[in-house]
C-alpha cells in the first residue's frame, strides 16, 4: 500500500466512512470494487495472492458469447466494466468427435472472444485491475481475509475442484483460432481443446473425472491436435487450474454477499464462467448500492442458464461419446452454433421437471 493510499484510508475512517471491503482480485471481485468506487464509494479490496490473475499465468480462455441475447462485450460496457484488453472473436472453429469426424463451428456473431488471463498487459485481469485503480480502488496483495467485519463481498474463487483443465502454454506459428475435441479417452466427462491467439497457444484437457491419471490425459490430447493439425510448441510451458461446479440456491453468506465461482456462478456443463463472474459482482455492488435484493437480481439474470448447464451435464456425462457426436452433429446441421448453445441452456418444461434429479447426481458426485 503507498503512502497516499494509506493516508487516504485514514482521511477516510477518521471521517466516519469505513470503506467497502471485498475480497478477491479475480474477474468478480474486481468487477464489484469498480461497480462500488464508480458510484464514489471508497473501496479495500483484499487478494490473497502477489499480483493480479496469478494463478492463470497467460492461460487463454474463452469469454462466452450465448448465456444471453446480448453481445457480451456490449452487457460489459453497459455495466461499466472495461473491455481494453486482447480479444480474439471466436465466429469459425473446429469440433472433433472421438472418432476424428470433424465439424464446422461457425456462427453470424462470435461464439466466444478468446482473452488472456494473468497479469500480464493485455489481460483480462489486468485491465480489470487497472480500471479499479484508475477509480481510486485501494487494493492490498499479499492480504488474506478469512471474514468480514463489516459490509462487504465475497469473491475468492474456487474452493473445491468438481473440474481441472491440465495442459500447455506454449509459442506457435498456427493461425488464430479455437480447435474442440470430445472424447472421454482425452478428457473424461469433458473436452480437450486448442486456443491460438496472437502466436500464443493453449492445449489442454478439461476432464470432470480421473484427475489422478491427468498427464496420460494431456498426453493424449497434445498427441491428438498434433496427429490432427500438425501444430507444433515453443517454449512449452506446463500449466493447470481446477473449477468448481454446483447449484447455487443463494449467494449470501451471513451479512455478505458472495460473487462468482465461490457462490457457484459457473458453466457446468463447458465450464465457461467469466461472464457471470464479472455480472454476479456488478450485481452484488448495485445490490448494496440500491438496497435491493441480490438473490432475486442473479436468479432473474443468471439462474435459468446456470440450472440448464447443470442438467445438461449430468445428461451427456451419461451419454458419453455418442452424446457428445450427436451435439456435434445437431449442431453443424442448423450452421450456427451460437444459436444452438442458446437453445442448448434455454428452458423448456422438461428440462424444468428434470433439474431436481441433475440437482441430486451433482449432490451426490461431489
Amino acid at each position: 500500500m503507498t503512502k497516499n493510499a494509506s493516508s487516504r484510508r485514514i482521511a477516510t475512517i477518521r471521517d466516519g466512512f469505513a470503506p467497502i471491503e471485498v475480497v478477491g482480485a479475480g474477474p468478480a471481485g474486481l468487477s464489484a470494487a469498480i461497480t462500488l468506487a464508480r458510484s464514489g464509494k471508497q473501496v479495500l479490496l483484499h487478494e490473497a495472492q502477489r499480483e493480479v490473475g496469478h494463478r492463470f499465468q497467460g492461460d487463454l480462455q474463452g469469454l462466452e458469447n450465448w448465456s444471453g441475447k446480448r453481445n457480451v462485450l456490449d452487457v460489459l460496457r453497459a455495466a461499466g466494466i472495461t473491455t481494453d484488453f486482447a480479444m480474439a472473436p471466436c465466429t469459425h472453429g473446429i469440433g472433433f468427435d472421438a472418432w476424428d469426424r470433424r465439424y464446422p463451428l461457425c456462427s453470424s456473431e462470435p461464439i466466444c472472444y478468446l482473452v488472456e488471463r494473468g497479469p500480464d498487459y493485455g489481460s483480462l485481469d489486468r485491465a480489470l485491475l487497472d480500471q479499479a485503480l484508475s477509480l481510486g480502488v485501494e487494493v492490498h496483495f499479499g492480504s488474506r481475509k478469512d471474514h468480514l467485519s463489516g459490509a462487504g463481498i465475497l469473491a475468492t474463487g474456487p474452493h473445491s475442484a468438481s473440474a481441472i483443465a491440465v495442459g500447455y502454454h506454449f509459442e506457435t506459428s498456427l493461425a488464430d483460432g479455437f480447435w474442440l475435441v470430445l472424447d472421454d479417452a482425452l478428457a473424461p466427462g469433458g473436452y480437450a481443446y486448442l486456443l491460438v491467439m496472437a502466436g500464443r497457444g493453449t492445449v489442454k484437457s478439461c476432464m470432470f473425472r480421473g484427475f489422478t491419471e491427468q498427464r496420460t490425459y494431456v498426453q493424449r490430447t497434445v498427441d491428438r491436435f498434433r496427429r490432427l493439425l500438425g501444430f507444433e510448441m515453443r517454449d512449452a510451458r506446463f500449466h493447470g487450474g481446477a473449477g468448481s461446479f454446483f447449484v447455487p440456491t443463494t449467494a449470501r453468506r451471513g451479512h455478505h454477499l458472495v460473487a462468482g465461482e465461490q457462490a457457484g456462478f459457473q458453466d457446468a456443463f463447458a465450464g465457461f464462467g467469466m461472464r457471470y463472474a464479472i455480472l454476479s459482482g456488478v450485481m452484488a455492488a448495485r445490490s448494496m448500492l440500491e438496497h435491493t435484493d441480490y438473490d432475486a437480481s442473479w436468479q432473474r439474470e443468471m439462474k435459468g442458464p446456470i440450472d440448464t448447464a447443470a442438467l445438461n451435464r449430468v445428461i451427456y456425462d451419461r451419454l458419453g461419446n455418442h452424446g457428445y457426436r450427436w451435439l456435434l452433429r445437431a449442431q453443424a446441421r442448423i450452421s450456427d452454433t451460437t444459436t444452438f448453445l442458446r437453445w442448448l441452456y434455454g428452458p423448456s418444461h422438461l428440462r424444468r421437471l428434470l433439474l431436481p434429479w441433475a440437482q441430486r447426481h451433482l449432490l451426490a458426485a461431489g
